[in-house]
């Protein structure tokens, strides 16, 4: 999941008012003297801070997915119309949707040298699923049969530590038993989580050490140079791994500069020294379209932003009156014209406009009515201090401001805007369930299917060991997320999505804001930079100038 300055009320008019230049460029130019161009020169691409180590089954965050997806090849990928293609697998078939075997292309290896093979995937799936592991995206493999013998619950101990749902038939061909049939299965194995394993990962009592996860090695097109120190290394160097057998990158090296402020790597971006910028800071996208022309990218983008509430563990936000009266305080349209230049749209679904299932219009209470919220908000007794965190290395600092703005002047309440310097910081409290206030929130999907923006964030599950930081829980909601599973048909299951995103407009455990588009930019030194579906570079089309 991807998963991003000052403003004010105009009196009367209910409108913000920009004061962008007031707010600077975020920091300056890095101090790193990069090489620009030529030679051995290094594409280099700005991200944040990873949240935690290399672990692909930990990795629910678009930072270090990132570098990930540059190591690993996936099962499959998806193409510009959002549909599924094998890429490391031959084939996916299945006669019934439940049991369903997986056929690997020959002649891809391990950067070690070892070839990949079936059991890569049934030893890189348990460990994950094995509830001592405590794998942040372990749910993802809650339909395979027999991981509830490995993830029975908290208090409870697991009973094996192998699903029962997984083989290696041999060392082309995977088998998998679903507990049930998922017409869907295949358009998930593109997600970070899916990837395998090689031996090297694991050591004597089948866990992946520490020092696999700092230094992956993989199956993808590039291999990493050094052990990532987490806290303390400023890029992740990579180079091309030269037996990779698929359609190479036309260049050699690969460099993730980590950033606390997407502002900063804009300056660096002009002045030479950063090529990639996947998402600009707001305040940067309406310079950027100017300074950068055809290297401004801007397109379609599946991803959802949202403030976050922390239903489950702070009881201020209990009432759904309350939510509700936030979400019509929050001045959508101007937000996305004003704010984000444009870039993006008001956020009216639970499910983006680019993937089916999504309803225009859902959400009345996503509808800006500032005298119908502050009745609302009077009348269920709101409370008079909000708190809203976000992360500051994600240019995400105008839009919460004007939310904040809006919150003030339209429920008459005072509101604390608290900046965490990193993504990893906010999340890491989020995951302990210590932060009480709502929270920028974005998520950018794992694979293209409506179930990918409700099972992850929402589903009583995830509130475990996933992403549901809200810690919302609803019986109908999930019997329904089932109902969809096991649909026979793909149709007939997205119509049961959507009666599950329906049950999320009433409730709002989340407020949705706005829709991304992906606004990106590109240095002088690098061109065919392409941006896919799960917002990651397509690394194979982009080349050296």
């Amino acid at each position: 999941m991807r998963v991003t300055k000052g403003a004010k009320i105009i009196a009367g008019t209910a409108l913000l008012a920009l004061a962008v230049a007031a707010c600077g460029g975020g920091g300056g130019t890095s101090s790193t003297p990069d090489a620009t161009g030529g030679g051995d020169a290094a594409v280099r691409m700005e991200i944040g801070e990873p949240q935690k180590l290399f672990y692909p089954s930990d990795t629910t965050e678009t930072e270090g997915a990132e570098v990930l997806a540059a190591l690993f090849t996936p099962l499959v990928k998806y193409d510009d119309d959002k549909k599924v293609v094998n890429d490391l697998a031959a084939s996916i078939e299945s006669t019934d949707n439940k049991v369903w075997t997986v056929k690997l292309k020959p002649g891809y290896t391990w950067h070690n040298g070892e070839p990949v093979i079936a059991q890569n995937y049934v030893d890189a799936w348990n460990f994950a699923s094995y509830q001592d592991n405590a794998q942040s995206a372990s749910y993802f493999f809650g339909r395979i049969a027999g991981y509830a013998d490995l993830a029975p619950g908290e208090g409870k101990t697991p009973k094996a530590k192998e699903m029962s749902g997984l083989k290696a038939v041999d060392d082309s061909t995977l088998e998998v038993t679903l507990t049930n049939p998922f017409s869907q299965f295949p358009v998930m194995l593109g997600y970070t989580a899916f990837y395998p394993l090689p031996k090297a990962a694991f050591d004597a009592s089948g866990k992946v050490t520490e020092d696999y996860a700092r230094k992956p090695i993989g199956n993808g097109y590039f291999q990493i140079d050094k052990a990532y120190g987490k806290g303390t290394d400023q890029t992740i160097d990579l180079t091309l791994y030269d037996k990779y057998p698929g359609e190479k990158p036309k260049f050699n090296k690969l460099q993730f500069k980590v950033y606390t402020k997407t502002e900063t790597a804009y300056n660096d971006l002009r002045a030479g020294h950063v090529d990639i910028i996947d998402q600009l800071a707001a305040s940067n996208i309406s310079s950027a379209k100017t300074e950068l022309g055809e290297r401004y990218i801007e397109q379609p983008d599946a991803g959802i932003g949202y403030i976050g509430v922390p239903l489950k563990y702070n009881p201020e936000y209990e009432n759904v009156k309350i939510r509700e009266a936030i979400s019509m305080a929050i001045d959508r349209k101007t937000i996305s014209e004003t704010v984000f230049s444009g870039t993006r749209s008001p956020a009216d679904d639970f499910i983006n406009p680019a993937i089916d299932g999504y309803k225009q219009g859902a959400c009345a209470v996503c509808t800006y009515d500032p005298a119908k919220a502050k009745a609302a908000y009077a009348e269920a007794n709101g409370p008079k201090l909000l708190e809203l965190g976000y992360n500051a290395d994600g240019g995400h600092k105008e839009w919460i401001e004007a939310v904040a703005i809006n919150l003030r002047a339209n429920l008459g309440v005072e509101v604390t805007v608290k900046p965490f310097e990193k993504f990893q910081a906010i999340l890491d409290e989020l995951d302990k369930k210590t932060y009480k206030g709502m929270f920028r929130m974005g998520w950018a999907i794992d694979y293209p299917s409506p179930e990918n923006y409700l099972t992850p964030i929402f589903s009583t599950d995830a509130a475990k060991t996933g992403s549901n930081y809200a810690g919302y829980s609803n019986k109908e909601f999930d019997e329904l997320l089932v109902k969809g599973d096991t649909a026979p048909t793909v149709e007939e299951g997205v119509a049961l999505y959507r009666q599950a995103a329906d049950i999320l407009i009433k409730e709002l455990p989340y407020i949705p804001v706005y829709f991304y588009k992906i606004n990106a930019g590109f240095s002088e030194h690098v061109k065919g930079v392409k941006i896919n579906l799960l917002n990651q570079v397509e690394w194979t089309s982009v080349e050296k100038v």
